[in-house]
């Protein structure tokens, strides 16, 4: 079975339980820069020395599929998503704000600017921040037009960016302060 189908050779793509849209419509923005956060994660789940984190990634990166899906289906066809995928729930951005408070309570937040790459893994950490931040804007704009069904998907994304921030901390704890941060300096 071939990967490629030939059908989007037209600009559009196939939501989940039917219909298309535009590559460029807002949906397929919204949950193609939270796939690439999902990669991001990955990368840096690969790159990780510390157990915790990795663990963390994994979880979050599956319940990512499950915000993916959301946003890949129409919400007239919402009810089939909720059965056959579920949906982000209160009680999962709960959970990250959770992880958010166990590494805050493990780490000293730097008094200055963190320039990203005190190590590989906190560099990647970093990276899927700033895209999950992208996806965050995505899912705005979303909101905007009124297409977002579940206002939990924008929570969910907002508490992930702070989560890998957190991560990243987290990640690099026994570096030396210098080589974690960096202060920003005023010219």
């Amino acid at each position: 079975m071939p990967v490629y189908t030939k059908t989007g050779d037209d600009g559009t793509t196939s939501l989940l339980f039917g219909g298309r849209v535009s590559k460029a419509d807002l949906r397929t923005e919204a949950y193609g820069t939270m796939d690439q956060a999902v990669s991001a994660m990955g990368l840096a789940r690969a790159l990780c020395s510390e157990e915790h984190v990795k663990g963390i990634l994994l979880r979050v990166q599956r319940e990512m599929f499950t915000l993916g899906a959301e946003l890949a289906t129409d919400p007239a066809q919402r009810d089939k998503l909720v059965e056959h995928f579920g949906q982000i729930t209160s009680e999962m951005v709960a959970a990250l704000e959770r992880h958010i408070d166990d590494v805050g309570s493990r780490v000293d937040l730097p008094r200055a600017f963190v320039v990203p790459g005190g190590s590989a893994g906190s560099g990647a950490l970093d990276l899927a921040r700033s895209i999950a931040r992208g996806a965050e804007r995505r899912v705005v704009a979303l909101k905007d037009s009124g297409q977002l069904a579940n206002p939990e998907v924008l929570r969910y994304l907002n508490r992930l960016s702070d989560l890998l921030f957190m991560l990243a901390r987290l990640e690099d704890i026994n570096l030396p302060v210098e080589l974690a941060t960096e202060s920003e300096r005023a010219g």
